[in-house]
């Protein structure tokens, strides 16, 4: 059985070192979806309560609305929006969709570890109607 919730936020980022309009500061509305797969709960028929999994990503998911997603090498761009006390996140990886569904996936982990029932994962991060990344962790 797959269940599956959306999620929804605005963000900011820049790829430093690429060629094209990405270089430059500019931001998404993200709409990311978790599907997860497993078995029922014979007690309660869920596979994962969906407000259990709302809880589980509510602290990520508002760390990063309306923040700017920045590449800890980024020396220049960080000093300015701590200088202007933008909201901001500072990560260790190029801030690409597929490096952001990784990220999301290792904070949610975890938590659906936790549940003997469920088999696996997948985060999938929409940057734009177009564009999107998916990553699928196995659990067992």
């Amino acid at each position: 059985m797959k269940i599956s919730r959306e999620f929804n936020w605005e963000m900011a980022h820049r790829l430093r070192e690429h060629s094209g309009g990405c270089q430059n500061v500019h931001g998404h509305s993200y709409r990311m979806t978790v599907d997860i797969c497993g078995e029922p709960d014979p007690a309660t028929g869920m596979v994962l309560d969906f407000a259990d999994l709302g809880e589980m990503l509510k602290p990520l998911i508002e760390e990063l609305d309306h923040a700017f997603l920045c590449e800890a090498r980024d020396d220049s761009l960080i000093e300015f929006l701590k200088k202007e006390k933008m909201k901001h996140k500072i990560v260790p990886f190029r801030t690409t969709v597929e490096n952001l569904c990784g990220h999301v996936a290792r904070a949610l982990k975890p938590g659906l570890e936790a549940c003997s029932r469920l088999s696996e994962f997948s985060v999938t991060i929409h940057e734009t109607a177009r564009n999107s990344g998916t990553v699928t962790v196995k659990l067992k």
